[in-house]
């Protein structure tokens, strides 16, 4: 018997919360992911994730559910670039480009929601990439990787090739901060590696 739901169909969040021994499982939900005009990263990102859970706990009911969500900001002078799933391949050629010999930021929110409360919890990550010339962002696109992740890359895959340093949480930067998610684990007495909150 699962102790929680999981609002994503990512299989790296799947991997992540069986490696800590959680309990759960998992609830298909439609939220769409559209920024608000002149929406923060940081409140974008957090309003996806308690979207997420509480759109599955619309469905489930019975258990707490966690919504997660993940973003590549790119600082561009005073403003932000969001870098989420690319459209198609030359969206990802340019998102690879644009990243290539820079830094950018990961950050991802966690929620974890039930019938009384939701408690959010946010990561910020440094990533840096080294020099990624074209014709290997265009290899990489015909991997399939990048298709599905934000930012065109998968830092636990072939696109840990181009991370030349990172400063932070690896595993938010794969989909699910550990720390993060664990503090709100033990808010709701869900157990992994079998041990409960006070």
């Amino acid at each position: 018997m699962s102790d929680i739901y999981l609002a994503s169909q990512s299989p790296r969040r799947r991997e992540l919360l069986s490696q800590i021994g959680v309990s759960f499982s998992v609830t298909d939900v439609d939220v769409p992911e559209e920024r608000a005009l002149n929406e923060h990263p940081l409140d974008y990102v957090q309003r996806l994730a308690q979207s997420k859970a509480m759109a599955g706990l619309e469905l489930v009911n019975d258990k707490p559910v966690l919504g997660a969500d993940t973003i590549v900001v790119l600082e561009q002078g005073n403003t932000f670039v969001i870098l989420e799933k690319p459209r198609d391949k030359n969206h990802a050629i340019a998102m690879l480009m644009s990243l290539s010999n820079r830094q950018h930021q990961v950050i991802t929110a966690v929620a974890v929601c039930d019938k009384r409360r939701c408690e959010i919890r946010v990561n910020q990550t440094l990533v840096e990439f080294r020099e990624v010339s074209e014709r290997e962002a265009d290899a990489y696109w015909l991997t399939g990787e990048p298709a599905d992740k934000a930012g065109a890359y998968g830092i636990q895959g072939l696109g840990g090739v181009f991370v030349s340093k990172l400063e932070g949480s690896y595993s938010s930067v794969v989909g699910l901060p550990l720390f993060e998610t664990t503090e709100l684990l033990t808010i709701f007495d869900i157990a992994y590696w079998q041990v409960k909150g006070e």
